[in-house]
């Protein structure tokens, strides 16, 4: 009774069951008042105690539901997190607590590198399921076939090669989520299959009679126009309505350019090359607020991490940055006059001819007049093969 007492102060939200071969009724009454979720007295039988122990556990998970929905949206860990102070970011955040609850499909919709294994893994650990499996699969990265025995799994014997029986995804994903990226590329004929398991949760492994029923939430992404995909008569409508109960949809980085910061600190705290703490100096920070992102998120990530195994020391600068970081920083650089009739690749080389020129071919000096380091500067140089004239002042026609 007395280690009740402690286990409860420590843990409160622990369950305990006591075993007693000297069980009474007022020492059962204290122990339920102590907090012991059940009291058993010996002689008992295992399959009675495996009963109980799952009531505990089920009191457990509800305890731990109730409380995420009183506490705002969590993450599955620090690296795995939807970052950024701006209004778009944030309706993705509100979007994401309000559905994740719910048992509905949702369909995420945003372009390559946005982040939208992030929404799925945000709405799954904020969901009643988070206790059981996440599951992904990406259609673009498989052939019809094999993306159909990946999703339905396949009986023995159903083609060439099939020695045994195989479960799939959905069973996998049994009491979970499912997350399904690209969709849009996904065949007719699996989108017809798709279509069959949310409207009745049964399916057939390949080769299979046997009808097999699943509990799984279902969560979609494409970075397609579904819209334009229907009208061209690439993706059925009826699935795509099917999906499009709830549509979460994510920002270009390029539209939330004063996340960057935050985004920044944070891929330099998780994603940290040999175990080093990195900073970043404030010329190279304005060069990646000034880029446009194709790439998104993924790619900041990607430059920061090549930007961490080139840095000569822990502070990031412009040199860590590549080349093309560089040129849009140049492009917008302070005394670049406007040229409409001429290419940027040639305004850029213009401009730095003419810096090079004004001051005699002092490298230390220009590179001070243009914002970059004397390296990147070289490499500028070498990158439009620039030589100075035999005469001593370079040409400047071309």
């Amino acid at each position: 009774m007395d280690l009740l007492v402690k286990i409860k102060n420590a843990q409160p939200d622990l369950e305990v069951l006591l075993l007693t071969a000297h069980g009474s009724i007022d020492t059962a009454i204290l122990a339920m008042k102590l907090g012991a979720y059940d009291y058993l007295t010996k002689p008992f039988h295992l399959p009675e105690l495996e009963i109980h122990v799952q009531k505990a556990l089920e009191k457990v998970h509800l305890a731990r539901r109730q409380r995420l929905w009183v506490e705002h949206i969590r993450f599955e860990s620090p690296r795995y997190q939807l970052l950024g102070s701006s209004q778009a970011m944030a309706k993705v955040r509100q979007m994401i607590e309000k559905v994740a609850p719910a048992d509905a499909t949702v369909l995420v919709r945003g372009l390559s590198g946005t982040g939208k294994e992030l929404v799925a893994r945000a709405l799954h650990y904020n969901s009643p399921r988070r206790d059981n499996p996440l599951v992904s699969v990406n259609c673009a990265s498989l052939q019809e076939s094999l993306l159909e025995s990946e999703l339905f799994g396949y009986e023995k014997g159903a083609f060439t090669g099939a020695q045994t029986s195989k479960v799939g995804l959905f069973e996998v994903a049994e009491g979970g989520s499912l997350f399904i990226d690209e969709v849009a590329e996904m065949a007719p004929g699996l989108q017809a299959k798709l279509l069959r398991v949310l409207d009745n949760d049964c399916f057939r492994r390949v080769g299979g009679t046997q009808e097999l029923k699943v509990n799984v939430r279902l969560i979609a992404a494409t970075n397609k126009n579904l819209e334009e995909e229907q009208k061209n008569g690439r993706f059925r409508d009826d699935l795509f309505y099917r999906l499009n109960v709830v549509t979460v949809f994510l920002p270009l980085l390029r539209e939330r350019k004063g996340d960057i910061p935050q985004l920044v600190e944070h891929f330099l705290t998780t994603r940290q090359v040999a175990g080093k703490k990195f900073g970043i100096q404030p010329e190279a920070l304005a060069a990646l607020e000034k880029y446009s992102w194709p790439g998104n998120v993924r790619e900041l990530a990607n430059v920061l991490e090549r930007a961490q195994i080139l840095a000569e020391e822990n502070t990031l600068t412009l040199d860590d940055l590549p080349e093309s970081i560089i040129e849009a920083e140049l492009a917008t650089a302070p005394g670049l006059a406007p040229a409409d009739s001429l290419l940027l690749r040639d305004v850029e080389r213009h401009h730095i001819e003419l810096v090079l020129t004004r001051e005699k071919w002092n490298k230390v000096q220009a590179a001070k007049v243009l914002g970059v380091s004397c390296r990147a500067l070289y490499r500028l140089i070498e990158k439009f093969r620039l030589e100075l004239p035999r005469d001593g002042e370079p040409a400047l026609n071309f």
